[in-house]
């Protein structure tokens, strides 16, 4: 007798995004193809503005490979901070919004 097992699929990770080489957190204007708006390897804090959407393609480094970014809905104000995966997960690694980007944070697991 033979056992049939369901296995999960390996992860494989998403291609680059344009100019979001491994080892970023990027975030763009539009995506894809949308102009890309900030970059960073490390802890960023400031104000980049018309941005929609978020990609984080750092490498695999327990402790220190998600992101915490913090943004301004354009459509409320409100400031909303989310926990990103690196590419490819488990988990996301990228997300779509509309507002103003002001805060990165490296970290670990979400």
């Amino acid at each position: 007798m033979t056992a049939i097992v369901p296995t999960a699929p390996a992860a494989s990770a998403e291609p680059n995004p344009p100019g979001c080489e491994k080892g970023y957190f990027c975030v763009y204007d539009y995506y894809p193809g949308g102009p890309l708006l900030l970059k960073t390897a490390g802890n960023w804090s400031g104000s980049v503005g018309g941005a929609q959407y978020l990609f984080n393609n750092g490498y695999y480094s327990p402790g220190s490979d998600h992101v915490d970014v913090t943004w301004i809905l354009s459509s409320t104000g409100a400031t909303h901070t989310m926990c990103l995966h690196n590419n490819p997960g488990p988990g996301y690694y990228s997300s779509t919004m509309h507002g103003t980007v002001i805060n990165v944070r490296w970290r670990g697991e979400c």
